[in-house]
């Protein structure tokens, strides 16, 4: 199992971050789309490492068209030689439409159609085929030299997926090279709801899980001593309650008979009441969402919570630490 973190946000010290992390024997380092392009923060930390893997986690695909993440990705992948992932997610409607000022439709669907889309544009440049893919979302039927990058011999990268739904599930299993599995999940959710969909998703082209990558971000509250752990308690708490006012991912929360609790979460964020939603988060949900404890513990724990399922962990930390202290669980997750 491989054992992966998340980049700083500080856009200025992007290789800084990068260098030390594959210094402290990270395997792989991925990047969000918070305050800057993913896709730019992806090239600073390629270029400051050697060895590691380093992806989207997520990029968001309905901010953008196909094309423009063909052509981003495929540079990406030349450059990295192998060591690049694009994962994509879709956000949710509301950023969508007003952040982005971008169309919303059947997410899962136009996914699915994204990524199709994203294959046969590479097709064009790495194999020659004819640009003429035609969906319910995207069209894509002119490409001419002048345009089409050369081929290399990396070739496109991997696609990864995010998703918390069903239908969602199902699409990364079918069209995409690998899933990641939500921070805000629980093992009964992975083994009764998120699982099942992947397979389901793979079965439609005949394939299993075998050779289907899951990686896995998971929340982690870990500390030495009390104070250092009262912290990490503290920002994890306030991360799950932020999930946990999403609506679209309800679900999870109804699974372990928590649904009442989200109407309210949500309506403390509509008035932006960020510090006082953290305290509907009571000790039972923070245990089943989130490892909690001294490395030795947390690392041993990870493994349980994910082990048979991903193929990667990502320690998902959502507060302020001790550079040293996540490091400190890597022995005890292999």
């Amino acid at each position: 199992m491989r054992i992966d973190t998340t980049l700083t946000k500080d856009i200025d010290a992007t290789e800084t971050a990068a260098r030390g992390l594959e210094q402290a024997g990270y395997d792989g380092l991925w990047v969000g789309e918070t305050r800057h392009d993913p896709f730019l923060q992806v090239m600073q930390a390629l270029q400051a490492t050697e060895s590691m893997t380093v992806g989207t986690a997520i990029a968001i695909a309905f901010a953008r068209t196909p094309m423009t993440v063909a052509g981003v990705a495929y540079d990406l992948a030349r450059h990295a030689r192998g060591r690049f992932v694009l994962g994509l997610g879709s956000q949710v409607r509301p950023h969508i439409e007003k952040r982005f000022s971008m169309p919303w439709s059947h997410p899962a669907p136009r996914m699915r159609e994204f990524v199709l889309a994203l294959r046969a544009i590479w097709a064009s440049w790495q194999d020659g085929s004819k640009l003429d893919f035609r969906g319910d979302f995207y069209t894509h039927t002119l490409m001419t030299p002048f345009f089409a990058p050369p081929t290399h011999p990396a070739g496109p990268p991997p696609v990864y997926l995010a998703g918390v739904g069903v239908g969602m599930t199902e699409v990364a299993g079918e069209v995409a090279d690998g899933f990641f599995i939500h921070p805000f999940t629980t093992r009964r959710y992975l083994d009764e709801v998120t699982l099942p969909a992947l397979l389901r998703g793979r079965a439609r082209n005949g394939q299993t899980l075998e050779g289907f990558a899951v990686a896995g971000p998971s929340f982690v509250a870990v500390g030495r001593d009390e104070a250092e752990l009262a912290e990490a308690i503290a920002g994890t708490k306030k991360q799950i309650a932020f999930y946990a006012s999403t609506p679209a991912y309800r679900p999870v929360l109804e699974l372990h008979g928590w649904g009442d609790a989200q109407p309210e979460l949500t309506r403390l964020s509509k008035q932006g009441r960020w510090d006082e939603m953290s305290a509907l988060i009571d000790d039972e949900m923070l245990h089943t969402f989130a490892v909690v404890g001294e490395p030795e513990r947390v690392g041993t724990e990870l493994t349980a919570k994910l082990g048979g399922i991903a193929s990667r962990i990502t320690l998902y930390a959502t507060y302020e630490s001790d550079p040293a202290l996540l490091p400190a669980l890597l022995p005890h997750v292999r």
